[in-house]
């Protein structure tokens, strides 16, 4: 089959090699335009990379969904178009220009976690397992007919940048069999159950702020789901010194006795190697850690060059 591949981020390209080497036709990627970052450096697209090495047109519009650029995609004749981390929301006259489909690569068992950031919900909200979805696109978002699913547990201290690494390996074998059964006529869509539904909306910069008032694992969770984006972070107050900004990369449940009194993020106990934070429901150990401007490390070597004390604490505000 002729195939159009649809995608920015690394979650797509796992598979979208696996197409190129298939016994498919890849005729063209629609990839989000070349962004500038800080430098005045290009942003890298190792999807375009590979689709301009294997020699296919590429597609970089601001708005796929405007009539020429959904006559171009049509000029492409593609049998199915394959989507995956794509970017942007695509309308009926982008969805419905393949002859057989317009499929979605998904991180989440769906009708659970549609949207942007499914699989840095998976991890925020401590679910013992996630996967990917294949689904046909509809116009409603994530609301299509599921094709082919695949699970996996999510290990108890992944973050979510790692698991969306595992996810999109795992969907290398599950996209090759959906594309092999649409072209063989043998997929059966099911419905999604619409009383299941949950939502994963994108993430905001602020969702990153450790609330030390949540339990210790709610805590967890939110710093492993808050890695690579938008970075797990609190404010060190120490003394007179002006509030450290830091992110806090690591934690791990601690019990102590005599610190039920202490207020949530409240500095419990402190030595040459341990840094004990009283939470909502307990305590927490804090592992590693990465001060604003410098480099990511253990606690230990955190505490040589700052001398914290009991009563010392973390806070999401800089007061």
């Amino acid at each position: 089959m002729r195939l159009l591949l649809m995608g920015t981020g690394a979650f797509a390209e796992p598979a979208f090699r696996a197409l190129y080497d298939s016994s498919h036709e890849v005729v063209g990627l629609c990839t989000q335009p070349d962004r500038t970052g800080r430098g005045h450096h290009r942003h890298r697209n190792p999807l375009k990379e590979l689709a301009l090495e294997r020699g296919t047109p590429v597609l970089q519009p601001e708005n796929v969904n405007v009539p020429e650029v959904v006559e171009e995609i049509r000029g492409l004749q593609p049998d199915v178009t394959v989507v995956a981390a794509y970017g942007q929301l695509l309308k009926p006259d982008v969805i419905d220009a393949p002859r057989l489909a317009t499929i979605n690569l998904h991180g989440s068992l769906l009708p659970k976690y549609r949207g942007a950031a499914p699989v840095q919900y998976a991890v925020w909200k401590g679910d013992a397992e996630t996967g990917v979805t294949i689904f046909r696109i509809e116009p409603r978002l994530d609301a299509g007919p599921i094709l082919r699913v695949v699970k996996t547990p999510i290990g108890e201290k992944e973050t979510s940048g790692e698991l969306m690494l595992r996810l999109a390996d795992l969907a290398v074998p599950l996209t090759l069999e959906v594309v092999d059964g649409l072209a063989a006529g043998t997929i059966e869509p099911r419905k999604q159950d619409a009383s299941l539904v949950t939502k994963a909306p994108r993430l905001e910069k602020s969702d990153g702020l450790i609330d030390w008032s949540e339990t210790t694992r709610e805590i967890d969770c939110r710093i492993r789901a808050m890695q690579p984006w938008p970075k797990p972070s609190s404010h060190l107050v120490h003394g007179d010194a002006p509030p450290l900004r830091m992110l806090v990369l690591d934690v791990e449940p601690t019990w102590l006795s005599g610190a039920d009194d202490a207020a949530p993020g409240t500095i419990v106990e402190v030595d040459t190697e341990r840094l004990v934070v009283r939470t909502g429901d307990g305590c927490a150990s804090i592992l590693r850690v990465q001060p604003e401007g410098k480099r990511a490390m253990d606690v230990a070597e955190f505490l040589r060059g700052h001398q914290l004390v009991a009563g010392d604490r973390f806070t999401s505000t800089t007061s």
